[in-house]
């Protein structure tokens, strides 16, 4: 079952990718929609991710001599 899930998971992400490219070509109003949704999903993940490891991107460097 877990397995159906993650398939069905990966042709909606490669689906939306394929619509982001065909919607920088001009495709039809549909296509820009799928697209439009995709690119939003995207940046609803990549802003999450950037929340969740909050400050310990840290290099190491405080500063200090």
């Amino acid at each position: 079952m877990a397995v159906l899930v993650l398939l069905g998971v990966l042709v909606l992400v490669i689906g939306g990718c394929v619509c982001v490219v065909w919607a920088e070509r001009g495709g039809p109003r549909w296509v820009r929609i799928v697209a439009a949704v995709t690119r939003g999903a995207g940046e609803l993940l990549h802003s999450a991710g950037k929340g969740s490891r909050g400050g310990s991107n840290r290099t190491g460097d405080d500063g200090g001599e």
